[in-house]
């Protein structure tokens, strides 16, 4: 009586996670063993860092938005109190834009809000 040798599911479920991990060195790429912990652990990572990026962002946003209200003579905290007290309804990400590409833009948004330099 042949061998079980478990038949093409299980070929199926080693060659996805070795075709995840090509381009990984050595046994990492090859060994099925070795390429499941770190294919494991580089999902794990990508989850996390999906989440973190978007703080990173955010952070991003905020210093460059806070660096263009100190240049107008105001600081970020009084310039976001001063857009949602006159209901302006932009975000972090738009107010970022505009600072960096057009600061006399950004500069009418401060004196439409009350906050002139």
């Amino acid at each position: 009586m042949p061998r079980a040798k478990r038949g093409f599911k299980a070929r199926r479920r080693r060659n996805r996670i070795l075709k995840h991990a090509s381009g990984y060195h050595s046994a990492r790429s090859r060994l099925f063993g070795y390429a499941k912990e770190v294919v494991m652990k580089a999902w794990v990572y990508a989850y996390a860092h999906r989440k973190l990026r978007k703080r990173d962002f955010r952070r991003l946003w905020i210093a460059r938005i806070n660096a263009a209200a100190r240049l107008n003579g105001t600081t970020y905290s009084r310039l976001m109190h001063a857009l949602k007290n006159a209901n302006v309804a932009l975000d972090r990400k738009i107010l970022s834009d505009i600072a960096i590409a057009d600061s006399a833009t950004f500069t009418q948004i401060l004196q439409s809000v009350g906050i002139a330099a």
